[in-house]
């Protein structure tokens, strides 16, 4: 099964309309310059709606360990997403108290061997590379790249992800779980329940396509 997570929740109704639409996971974004971002109170009055099969993930941008430690507390959170430049030893403090989603900026000249350095990563997160934005930007990651990495780690695929392009990205990717955001948004922030939907239909597609077809070598 291919999870699926809905990042940048502002607020009830979006919570609860991807929830109704089979999220798995959602996202809160707690970075102060995002468009989406939202304080842990009201992250936390909203977590209380959540049911108990839908998992909260916060977002976090070269936060200190103490701070991501008091926001899981406080919401509560089920996994913290580190979509900055954290090093390694960050990872590993933060990981002692909870999941962690470890997200990369995947530009020409990423390698795949960045991995090794963060084993106390529980997911990769592979977004689209953008100057000065972390996240959010609508373009597409590399998916060829994603593939490769998918062969052997946990991936989740964001970047660039809509209704339109999910499936195939599924198809190719087969990843752990995909993200999006701006791709079911009416405008940041605030998300179109319509496309929310279909996103989710449309990977559910894509998994009732994989199931169909005869198993091939994911390296051809």
């Amino acid at each position: 099964m291919v999870l699926v997570k809905i990042c940048g929740i502002t607020n009830a109704p979006d919570a609860r309309a991807a929830c109704e639409a089979g999220a798995n996971f959602l996202g809160f974004n707690f970075y102060e310059k995002s468009p989406r971002h939202i304080a842990p109170a009201d992250a936390s009055k909203i977590r209380s709606q959540l049911p108990q099969n839908v998992e909260a993930v916060g977002i976090f941008v070269n936060a200190k360990p103490a701070t991501v430690a008091s926001h899981s507390a406080s919401v509560p959170l089920d996994a913290a997403q580190l979509h900055g430049d954290e090093t390694p030893s960050t990872v590993a403090d933060v990981a002692r108290s909870i999941r962690v989603f470890k997200a990369f900026h995947v530009g020409p000249d990423f390698s795949l061997s960045t991995f090794d350095a963060y084993p106390d990563a529980f997911a990769f997160l592979l977004d689209a590379a953008h100057t000065g934005q972390y996240g959010g930007t609508g373009r597409t990651t590399d998916w060829a790249l994603a593939r490769r990495a998918a062969l052997s780690s946990r991936i989740i695929l964001a970047g660039g992800l809509k209704v339109e392009n999910v499936a195939a990205a599924i198809r190719l990717v087969r990843p752990f779980a995909v993200d999006v955001a701006s791709g079911v948004e009416s405008k940041p922030g605030k998300k179109d329940h319509g496309r929310l939907r279909d996103f989710i239909q449309e990977v559910r597609r894509a998994e009732r396509q994989l199931e169909e077809q005869p198993e091939i070598s994911r390296e051809s």
